[in-house]
């Protein structure tokens, strides 16, 4: 997403240091080879020895399971409805799920998304070895194409630093893409800075429809954005502390890009939206309207979450560009409350009318596909 005015080094965060190839990134130390004996990696999910499936795949840094990295598990399963289980580590490596590659689900083995973690730190503006850079889509660690994922307790980050890298102006680093109908993540967590989590779509003409259960989301610059109709229900939003700008806004919590053909965008319900920056120097959202669809008109409903005081309660929302403001686009809140959601400002945050929350549901979003009827795994 275009921030020419958020150009400045960040300072480095502790629990986004990494060491390539250890367990160190996010704050993780590195997993131990297991002892003769000792408990199995995958936990409750048995082995590579005794699988859930013929179509089941073990994936384990330390050469526990099938294969030690993610990618090559992606690659091995082909066809549709495969499953890989990630024992506890982190895979530091790019992974893409490709349109061919349907139904397919990743388990972290762990008890908390935190013990398996996937990272990498591109940016776009990183210099890509055959010239030129990444770009915002290139920046991603995990990209998923496919319809019908699912992700359950994992990790997907991207820990590119501002401060280490002064000279790229492409500050876009993307943890994870997901572009598929019927993609739903469990527990999850999706750390970055700008750009962190990308729900988007396939292509302008298609509509896919994004589930996010207990998940947590944090970063600066419209870090969750894109066009996909997209509920977000009991997640946690956090914003980080930047040490690069000395004024207000520090960032865009959400972006969304929605088609204009398309009813309905992102809804954030149930949630709520915390803070590591000062009071007031956050927006909620502002829309964006990319140069591919100059038609787009983003769709966003915050209901019934609570909203730190981190949020500019008022002025909420904001322009990405003059022309397109963001009173002409679909921009509503319902119930909200905390600190973020006073209304001090007539006009400056619309309210949905009680008729109009009953349309502004997961089963309206979603339709015919229910993901929160899944058992847990």
């Amino acid at each position: 997403m275009p921030s020419p005015h958020l150009r400045s080094p960040l300072s480095r965060r502790g629990f986004l240091t990494a060491s390539a190839g250890t367990g160190a990134a996010l704050g993780l130390t590195a997993l131990p080879a297991r002892a003769a004996g000792g408990p199995r990696p995958f936990g409750r999910y048995g082995s590579p020895a005794a699988r859930l499936s013929p179509a089941t795949l073990y994936v384990d840094p330390h050469g526990r399971g099938d294969f030690t990295t993610v990618r090559a598990a992606v690659t091995a399963a082909t066809g549709s409805g495969r499953t890989l289980v990630l024992a506890p580590g982190t895979y530091r490596e790019t992974v893409s799920v490709d349109a061919t590659r349907a139904g397919m689900t990743w388990i972290g083995a762990g008890d908390d998304p935190r013990d398996v973690v996937v990272v990498f730190d591109n940016a776009a503006g990183t210099p890509k070895p055959g010239g030129g850079t990444y770009g915002t889509t290139g920046s991603a660690t995990t990209t998923v194409r496919a319809d019908g994922f699912t992700a359950h307790r994992i990790t997907f980050a991207n820990d590119w630093l501002r401060a280490d890298h002064p000279e790229i102006t492409g500050t876009q680093a993307v943890a994870i893409k997901v572009m598929g109908d019927r993609s739903a993540f469990h527990h999850c967590r999706f750390l970055g800075h700008q750009d962190t989590l990308y729900a988007d779509t396939n292509a302008l003409t298609v509509f896919a429809r994004q589930y996010f259960h207990r998940c947590y989301v944090e970063g600066d610059v419209d870090f969750v954005f894109g066009r996909a109709t997209a509920v977000f229900e009991r997640c946690h939003f956090r914003t980080l502390d930047r040490t690069d700008l000395a004024a207000a806004p520090y960032g865009f919590v959400l972006a969304p890009s929605t088609a204009g053909a398309n009813p309905l965008g992102y809804l954030v319900t149930r949630s709520r939206i915390t803070s590591e920056a000062p009071d007031g120097h956050y927006k909620l959202a502002r829309p964006w309207v990319p140069s591919s669809d100059p038609t787009a008109r983003p769709s966003l409903v915050v209901r019934d979450t609570w909203l730190g005081p981190g949020i500019d309660a008022a002025a909420p929302y904001t322009d990405m560009s003059d022309a397109f403001p963001w009173q002409n686009q679909r921009f509503a809140e319902y119930r909200n409350t905390g600190p973020g959601a006073r209304v001090t400002v007539p006009g400056n945050r619309p309210q949905l009318t009680p008729e109009q929350a009953r349309s502004a549901t997961r089963a309206a979003y979603l339709g015919d596909w229910q993901p929160w009827k899944e058992a847990a795994c």
